[in-house]
């Protein structure tokens, strides 16, 4: 018989991710970008033209910038990929001099100013 707040269990209470050599770790129906948040890291991938730093804005799979390369797979939104035990998540963009940028099917590479909606 199971009672409000006990400790019964129906699968995994973690999971165990591993981030650029970093284990981090996930709760179950988390996001691989909140279990990176939740982790204190805010940033996986960087802009190709500025190195401007990237990690959630929108976190709903509208925009490109928490780009992340999940078990080898690039181009993945951390904000839609549910945490999995074992993942290897690694950092994308102009960080490892990977020049892509991800962008949106207009043609924006994200790297156009800070949100305002103004091209620089």
């Amino acid at each position: 018989m199971s009672h409000a707040g006990s400790d019964e269990r129906t699968g995994p209470s973690s999971y165990r991710l591993t981030f650029d050599g970093t284990t981090v770790t996930a709760r179950p129906g988390q996001s691989v970008g909140a279990a990176l948040v939740a982790a204190g890291i805010v940033a996986w991938r960087t802009t190709r033209r500025e190195g401007r730093p990237r990690g959630l804005f929108c976190g709903i799979g509208v925009c490109f910038d928490c780009l992340i390369t999940v078990d080898g797979r690039p181009g993945q939104r951390a904000c839609l990929v549910p945490a999995r035990d074992g993942m290897r998540l690694s950092a994308e963009g102009g960080r490892d001099g990977d020049d892509s940028d991800g962008g949106g099917s207009d043609g924006r590479d994200g790297d156009g100013g800070d949100g305002d909606g103004r091209r620089r």
